[in-house]
């Protein structure tokens, strides 16, 4: 069995260590997901958003039985000194719902995980009202689906998108299993020239944001080893 257990939101982000692993399909409470498994961990990528990563964090911990579960993937930065492609490591994921927050020892920051896509003038003001330093859409559900279970978890963050990028309207394009409808987007994208630059820069930030986070997976190989402490504030 796995030691470490990596989830993600999406393969892209982790397309440079799973490329030379085949995929394996398995159930979980009538769910399909697909597993990358190699040596000691395993990886997910369980789709957009806090019950996709939910799901997929439930199933690898119930079929792979891991030691630590990492929640690993694009996070969007709350400060101006956070730039695309540097790596957070956070000492604590904020629940945005509820502002339940887990620690992870060894640690710097706050991440904050949020229900949708921040525009740029909500991402100040969410910085100003938790004191986060990025923001992602799936830490907090993978941290709680650890934490239920007695099982370490960490987080691994990827700047995607700067302070001041305005993020395109993506809601309407990602389905109720996380997916995001990458052909439908391109169509809409198409028949609205003045977003092309828009995409063509988030394009070239989640490239390079993807590269920057496998060559650190690949560096550190198994990052935390954090214990988990729940607190409800």
């Amino acid at each position: 069995m796995p030691k470490v257990a990596i989830v993600a939101a999406l393969e892209r982000e982790v397309s440079e260590l799973i490329k030379a692993s085949q995929p394996v399909e398995r159930k979980h409470e009538g769910r399909k997901f697909r597993f990358f498994e190699q040596d000691d961990m395993v990886i997910v990528c369980g789709g957009i958003g806090m019950e996709p990563a939910r799901r997929a964090a439930e199933a690898v911990i119930a079929l792979y039985h891991p030691a630590l579960v990492e929640s690993v993937g694009f996070a969007g930065a709350l400060q101006s000194n956070l730039r695309v492609g540097d790596i957070f490591s956070p000492a604590s994921v904020v629940d945005a719902r509820d502002s339940s927050h887990v620690e992870i020892e060894g640690g710097d920051g706050v991440l904050l995980t949020f229900m949708a896509v921040a525009g740029r003038q909500q991402k100040m003001n969410l910085a100003h009202s938790y004191g986060a330093q990025a923001i992602d859409m799936e830490a907090a559900a993978v941290a709680a689906a650890a934490r239920a279970r007695g099982i370490r978890f960490g987080a691994t963050k990827v700047i995607s998108d700067g302070l001041d990028y305005e993020m395109p309207q993506t809601a309407r394009f990602i389905d109720a299993q996380g997916r995001f409808r990458t052909a439908s987007f391109a169509l809409h994208v198409a028949l609205r020239p003045w977003l092309w630059r828009r995409v063509a820069a988030l394009a070239g930030n989640s490239s390079k944001a993807a590269r920057a986070l496998c060559r650190h997976l690949k560096n550190s190989r198994y990052l935390h080893s954090g214990t988990v402490e729940a607190k409800t504030t």
